[in-house]
């Protein structure tokens, strides 16, 4: 309980700041980017690995480089700029391998993996935040995902009798599982009513897949670390976690809330 309280009111600053949107919010973006890269690296070189935080910083910076001037050069031009951008980091992160007698396999694919996972993915809350009419929908990457860890936790809590996948995450549920996707599909179904009512069919079906999705971001999350040997990404909060702890399920709703938006609804 204390946990989900701490968590809420970490992102509470972050939920100003997509009020704010625009440029205030991709700043906020790239640098939880950051801070979530970094500690990824450092729970990886904990295992003995080497993965390159500057070369995923570069990466970072790169990124945000482009979509910065992005509306300037063409819907097109920008496109091609993205696949040379993940071109560039696919060879950058094999390269990176090149001091073999230093660096192994572990290194270079760790770092790919930390710049997509944390960077790549949370970048689609930027580019959600400039879809022009559509752009409010951005809210949804985030009621998903809090509307489904925050029912997925107290059903779970009160009903939850059968495991989900205890060798993974040994206290989450069927019931719970269930409870998050439906709280999901609450949050964002009371958002598309009255925010969007147009859309509020679609607000509920992103609710729906998020919640489930925004789950899985959690597992995922939970499988690295156990991997790893470790509880907590980082140490934001002591006891409580890093970055990477309190965003993990938002990397899995903001892709999905983004080509949702730009292939479904249009």
């Amino acid at each position: 309980m204390k946990t989900r309280i701490l968590s809420a009111l970490i992102m509470l600053p972050l939920l100003v700041t997509v009020y704010i949107g625009g440029p205030v919010l991709a700043a906020v973006c790239l640098l939880a980017g950051l801070m979530g890269m970094h500690e990824f690296f450092k729970a990886f070189k904990a295992k003995g690995a080497t993965p390159s935080f500057a070369l995923a910083a570069v990466a970072a910076a790169a990124l945000y480089t482009i979509n910065l001037i992005a509306a300037d050069l063409g819907e097109a031009y920008a496109s091609r700029l993205y696949m040379l951008w993940l071109t560039a980091i696919i060879m950058a992160s094999f390269v990176y391998m090149f001091r073999i007698e230093k660096r192994g396999l572990y290194d270079g694919m760790a770092t790919l993996v930390g710049i997509l996972y944390i960077c790549g993915f949370s970048f689609h809350v930027v580019l959600t935040d400039q879809l022009g009419q559509h752009s409010i929908l951005v809210w949804l990457i985030f009621l998903a995902a809090f509307g489904a860890d925050t029912m997925a936790y107290f059903v779970g809590m009160l009903v939850g009798r059968h495991k989900l996948c205890p060798s993974i995450s040994p206290k989450k549920t069927v019931e719970g599982a269930v409870g998050g996707i439906v709280g999901s599909m609450a949050f964002c179904g009371l958002f598309g009513w009255f925010a969007v009512p147009g859309l509020f069919a679609h607000c509920l079906i992103i609710g729906a897949i998020g919640g489930a999705l925004s789950q899985m971001g959690d597992l995922t999350a939970s499988i690295f670390k156990r991997k790893l040997g470790i509880k907590d990404f980082g140490d934001l909060i002591p006891g409580h976690g890093g970055v990477l702890d309190r965003v993990d399920s938002l990397l899995f709703t903001a892709p999905l809330v983004y080509y949702y938006i730009i292939f479904i609804i249009g």
